[in-house]
């Protein structure tokens, strides 16, 4: 007589993600898979890693992903790069507070891998300063660019306002922001070319990370080399009468 047991902690391995395109430029499909494991008893994924199967060999590549643990792995193929061979983006939201995800962009012309995009180097390049003004004004000065933006809060509430402003709108003391890694990162193909640019956007929290005053958007351009800033805006929200 067999019985089946199920263990709580049981590891379950295999395939997360998955598409299916020419990566390596010979003309055939290619299938791009992302594996991890999971405990039963929790949602969060670990270990994950890059797949490659080239589609005229069947033979598979493996590439270990720097920040290997998040939920719900998504890939998108497209060319980044303009060779006409669709690159390899993979996007793990992390599950944190703000949205945050960790994104990397691979090429696989010739099956040889090379990292193209890198979410951790580009939070660290990409660094901000965000300090409340008098006037119910918020500065946010991007280090990167120097470009400065002003956030208006005067239609803010009272409730909020009275916290930071005395009745005359001058700050009672200090106050600073900050400004989150990638939220949400998105590939735009903008001239209808099939040659795809990159939307990063990030938070911009105010007296508590729940508190979002607006979003910095990093339109991303590949210059040959690197992916370069294009442009930067600041899109802010706006309030009810």
């Amino acid at each position: 007589m067999y019985r089946n047991y199920f263990y709580p902690n049981m590891r379950i391995t295999g395939v997360v993600a998955s598409a299916t395109g020419d990566v390596n430029g010979d003309g055939l499909q290619d299938i791009v898979y992302v594996t991890g494991y999971r405990e039963t008893d929790v949602s969060i994924i670990q270990n994950m890693t890059l797949g490659i199967q080239d589609g005229a060999t069947g033979v598979s590549v493996s590439i270990p992903l720097q920040k290997n643990m998040g939920y719900d792995p998504r890939i998108f193929l497209g060319d980044f790069t303009g060779d006409g061979i669709k690159d390899i983006l993979i996007t793990i939201p992390t599950g944190g507070s703000g949205g945050t995800t960790n994104n990397y962009i691979y090429s696989f012309v010739n099956n040889e891998p090379r990292l193209l995009f890198d979410s951790d180097a580009f939070n660290q390049s990409y660094q901000y300063e965000v300090t409340y003004k008098d006037d119910y004004k918020v500065e946010v000065f991007s280090i990167r660019n120097n470009m400065r933006y002003i956030i208006d809060l005067s239609l803010r509430g009272p409730d909020y306002l009275n916290e930071i402003y005395d009745a005359e709108g001058k700050l009672k003391t200090p106050v600073s922001g900050w400004v989150d890694p990638i939220s949400g990162i998105h590939p735009m193909d903008l001239e209808y070319d099939n040659f795809f640019d990159l939307m990063a956007y990030q938070q911009i929290a105010g007296t508590f990370h729940a508190d979002t005053i607006g979003t910095i958007q990093n339109r991303l351009k590949w210059n040959g080399y690197v992916f370069v800033l294009d442009y930067q805006e600041l899109g802010i929200y706006g309030s009810e009468e």
